[in-house]
């Protein structure tokens, strides 16, 4: 996969540049800075762009607002966000915009090199996945769209282990029950938010619902 780096640490970019090369994929450009972005990314045509939240020259938004920009102008290419710490506004602005696959993970994640990379390749082949301290908090939000108050306790904790990124096979590991069960839980959710089989990818679409909406479990039946 050809991945172009936009991240001002250079030991991180140096490092994040190393591992993904070393996993077989393509880096095009590894940048300090968001000043250059664009043209870099019409110049290598990357199929992945992984950015800082903060780069120079504030260290405030900058890198936010580099994906949400590419987000808007290339809907097709895979962005995957790292933070130092969670920044709710920021997925949540992410969240809102345009755009197809998408991934925000804290910086700590980069430290497990094969999830980390397996995280990579996920996005870069269309997936959504938040990092499970980004959707702890969003899950911590007091207000509640109304299609959320509809899911069970249950259908909330396998929703936002769907926004982890995880398939149903790790979601029937980690709940001790059946592929076939999640299945069952995760068909109920889309019925519930009102997701209908034309939807497209009725998953991606439960996920961002389940984010944007900040889904907090209920206190109702877990079966």
């Amino acid at each position: 996969m050809r991945i172009l780096i936009c991240e001002d640490s250079v030991l991180l970019r140096e490092g994040l540049v190393r591992l993904l090369e070393d996993s077989g994929h393509e880096v095009v450009a590894a940048l300090p800075d968001a000043t250059a972005l664009d043209e870099a990314v019409g110049q290598s045509d990357p199929e992945l762009c992984i950015l800082d939240v903060r780069l120079p020259p504030t260290h405030t938004d900058e890198g936010i607002r580099a994906a949400l920009r590419l987000r808007a102008a290339r809907p097709e290419l895979p962005v995957l966000v790292l933070s130092q710490y969670v920044e709710e506004r920021y997925a949540a602005d992410l969240i809102a915009g345009n755009g197809g696959a998408l991934g925000y993970l804290l910086k700590d994640r980069v430290a497990d090199v094969a999830e980390f990379v397996d995280t990579v390749e996920r996005i870069g082949a269309g997936a959504t996945v938040f990092d499970p301290e980004v959707v702890a908090q969003l899950l911590s939000r007091r207000s509640l769209d109304e299609r959320m108050r509809r899911l069970t306790d249950r259908e909330s904790t396998v929703l936002a282990l769907v926004a982890e990124g995880k398939s149903n096979q790790a979601i029937a590991k980690a709940l001790f029950v059946t592929e076939g069960s999640v299945e069952k839980h995760i068909t109920s959710v889309f019925q519930k938010l009102d997701l209908e089989p034309d939807d497209g990818n009725r998953r991606v679409l439960a996920v961002l619902a389940h984010l944007e909406h900040g889904g907090t479990p209920t206190t109702g039946d877990q079966r």
